[in-house]
């Protein structure tokens, strides 16, 4: 019987606490929106999220479990039929969860909403929340769900088998080319984030030693204990943080303060080396640790916010909303903002994960609402929490902070007169005491979001403990948590950017696909590197801001992918006859396309040279032929610089654009021809099986839970699965052992 009918009713307390949450919410909305010109505290913008989050994760994302998908618990998973010990593997909820967000949440979450706050902290918020609820979560559930039915085949696979060959290849095509966007993004912020400062670079780099010596304690001297080597591991990162700070007060201080060119070659020659070696002695590590920090941390800044009570400084809606010619980035709030905040609220790559490992790992199909949209959740809440952070700091600190050096200039003087030109006011010595608070050398163009969070993040832990004395601590503790998690994402992404890349090489020579065949393994991790790494360099050397510049870019290939995502679930919702249905994907996909195709046609053929790429590289051109220098650009190979960047960032946007209307183009075709003659689609979905595993569905197991496991344990002899990071603890085998 599926769950699909298990439809329980509401009891009055259920009434009375439920309406409470939406009460909290409403309250908090109110208070974001009817403000003008009085001080709103970010405390509302914790209580509209979390009663907004509590609201849809009850009713919405059940709704389309039960409804919708049909989620039934007595259905074999791909992880229970499958079950190799390696790919497929039965993994407790709990620990699958941990997996999943650490997957998901990389840089994109902090960096998006930093950014978007240039034009308020009102329309960043209400599309972070709303976004997520209608579409982030649900895409990520749905295309879990889909994958798991099809033995956890990727995104790509699934759109040449449902959709056709010709979107497939497109598809596949996309998504190579946007991890490689993706990979210099992340990249970039690292590297904007550890700049000169030797503090920071001492303690990320002490991370490598930390995570491997932790590889080698899991692996060899005391296997499974993965709560004592977390323990150990985060006590050795404290320890590299308050070194840190040691180092950069003594003479080795000059060792390790790395212009942005040499750390862009650190980071490439440890993204290669991370993505050859066996995944437990480096990314594994580093996936529990930026687990543990990434939670840990944005938990305590949420509880801070509450009692601290900061007020948001930036504006509910800036002025550069409007007109579009913010500093931070160009271009109108619609469709601006919403491709500036991608993760968060919607974001393609998490499509990658959710047809990647996770389906292959969850244990029952009744799990897809915790780990598809509770995930979700949880990294949204991370954007919200970004999004404080930047609107509680002085706004004429955040845009001389976030501008480029090409707009306020290298000395707090400039800077300082740059900003009253955009309509605030920071003195010369309120910008040199704000870097001196941190023991930073300076803060201005420090893009990229990570130094602005870290800011926000210091001031809101420094009122809590430690006092002023304590905000270079607070600052930098908030500088390794970032940058921790952010190379996570760089060697894991280089690692699926190699798979893929051999995947496609071995259509030409069969020995690519051996994964492990060393030339092979060798060579496409070289490419892959080299290619992120290019754009890595390009950004890092860009007279606008190279964040500026590939940020946008970042966020319509994202969105774009998304696109793909949502197109696949949609097609899929048709075919499986749940046509009245297809909204729930559909909506969003609609929307999405709109939103993105818009913003890449603006970024293609706008006039104006600020948004649109080849209009820019049409006036520079023109300057050069002519002899002259346009700012920021300081002389005639910066110019050139913006020429090349500028050909290649709007030839992307537009390969990316035409990539995916193939794919929508095959997609509605497919569901038009489905919807007509239903019986004669075809489905790819793999045959049912019945399960013999029980295990619950959420984080806590209900009573009725809790009888099927004592019965199954009783009545069969099972017993848990095993533990440690890939058990299934808390599930449990009728008739027999792990099988």
């Amino acid at each position: 019987m599926s769950t699909a009918r298990n439809v329980s009713r509401i009891s009055p307390r259920s009434v009375v606490v439920w309406t409470a949450v939406a009460l909290v919410g409403a309250v908090g909305w109110a208070m974001l929106a009817l403000a003008r010109g009085e001080e709103v505290s970010a405390a509302w913008m914790v209580a509209a999220a979390l009663g907004s989050y509590a609201i849809g994760y009850r009713f919405y994302s059940r709704f389309i479990a039960q409804r919708v998908l049909r989620v039934d618990k007595h259905r074999a998973t791909p992880a229970e039929r499958l079950d190799n010990g390696i790919d497929f593997h039965p993994t407790d909820r709990r620990v699958l969860l941990g997996h999943h967000f650490a997957a998901i949440a990389g840089a994109g979450p902090l960096v998006g909403p930093v950014l978007a706050a240039q034009m308020g902290y009102l329309p960043g918020t209400i599309w972070i929340v709303a976004g997520v609820i209608l579409a982030g979560a649900v895409q990520d559930m749905v295309t879990l769900f889909f994958s798991m039915r099809r033995d956890g085949k990727s995104l790509g696979q699934m759109a040449r088998e449902e959709i056709g060959p010709v979107g497939g290849a497109a598809a596949l095509l996309a998504v190579f080319a946007i991890m490689i966007i993706l990979l210099a993004v992340l990249a970039l912020v690292v590297v904007n984030a550890l700049a000169e400062s030797p503090w920071g670079t001492f303690s990320i780099g002490m991370t490598v030693p930390i995570a491997l010596f932790m590889g080698f304690y899991l692996r060899v001297l005391r296997p499974g204990r993965v709560t004592e080597v977390s323990l150990i591991g985060i006590a050795l990162l404290l320890l590299a943080l308050v070194s840190g700070r040691w180092v950069a007060e003594s003479s080795w201080a000059g060792a390790f303060t790395l212009e942005p060119g040499t750390l862009v070659i650190w980071l490439l020659v440890y993204s290669f080396i991370a993505s050859i070696l066996p995944v437990w002695t480096l990314l594994a590590p580093r996936d529990y640790l930026s687990t543990f920090m990434k939670i840990g941390t944005i938990g305590l800044l949420a509880v801070g916010v509450v009692i601290t009570v900061p007020t948001l400084k930036m504006d509910g809606i800036t002025d550069f909303a409007g007109v579009g010619d913010g500093p931070v980035f160009a271009g109108s709030l619609f469709p601006f903002v919403f491709i500036t905040i991608a993760c968060g609220a919607l974001s393609g790559f998490h499509a990658l994960i959710s047809s990647g490992t996770t389906p292959k790992m969850i244990q029952k199909e009744t799990q897809v609402r915790m780990i598809g949209y509770g995930s979700m959740l949880m990294e949204s809440f991370v954007a919200i929490m970004a999004m404080v952070a930047a609107c509680i700091i002085d706004p004429g600190l955040y845009f001389s902070m976030n501008a480029p050096a090409g707009v306020i200039g290298d000395t707090v003087q400039s800077a300082s007169e740059a900003v009253r030109s955009f309509g605030y006011s920071i003195s010369p010595e309120q910008l040199a005491a704000a870097a001196k608070a941190v023991e930073e050398q300076t803060l201005l163009s420090r893009t990229g979001g990570a130094p602005t969070l870290a800011i926000g993040v210091s001031e809101i832990f420094s009122q809590v403990v430690g006092g002023a004395g304590m905000k270079a601590f607070w600052y930098h503790f908030a500088i390794m948590f970032e940058a921790l998690f952010i190379l996570t994402a760089l060697d894991a992404g280089t690692r699926v950017g190699r798979f893929m890349l051999q995947d496609m090489l071995g259509n030409v020579h069969r020995s690519f696909r051996r994964v492990s065949w060393w030339p092979g393994l060798l060579f496409s991790s070289a490419v892959v590197v080299a290619l992120w790494g290019y754009f890595l360099w390009v950004g890092v050397h860009e007279p606008l801001g190279g964040i500026n510049q590939l940020f946008p870019l970042f966020g319509i290939a994202n969105q774009l992918l998304a696109a793909v995502a949502l197109a696949v679930c949609t097609t899929l919702l048709v075919k499986s006859g749940r046509l009245k249905w297809a909204w729930v994907t559909g909506v969003p996909l609609v929307w999405d396309a709109v939103v993105t195709l818009t913003a890449s046609w603006q970024k293609v053929f706008s006039t104006d040279p600020k948004v649109g790429f080849f209009q820019q590289r049409a006036d520079y051109q023109e300057a050069i032929e002519q002899g002259k220098v346009i700012a920021p650009a300081k002389n005639m190979d910066d110019m050139h610089t913006v020429v090349t960047n500028s050909t290649v960032d709007g030839v992307l946007s537009a390969l990316f654009a035409i990539l995916v209307v193939v794919v929508l183009v095959d997609a509605g075709r497919t569901c038009v021809r489905a919807a007509r003659h239903p019986r004669e689609a075809t489905l790819h979905e793999a045959p049912y099986v019945p399960s013999q595993l029980t295990a619950p569905a959420g984080l806590f197991a209900t009573a009725e839970e809790k009888s099927e496991l004592a019965a199954a344990s009783a009545g069969g002899g099972g017993t848990p699965d095993g533990g440690g990071p890939g058990g299934g603890s808390g599930a449990h085998r009728p008739g027999g052992g792990d099988g």
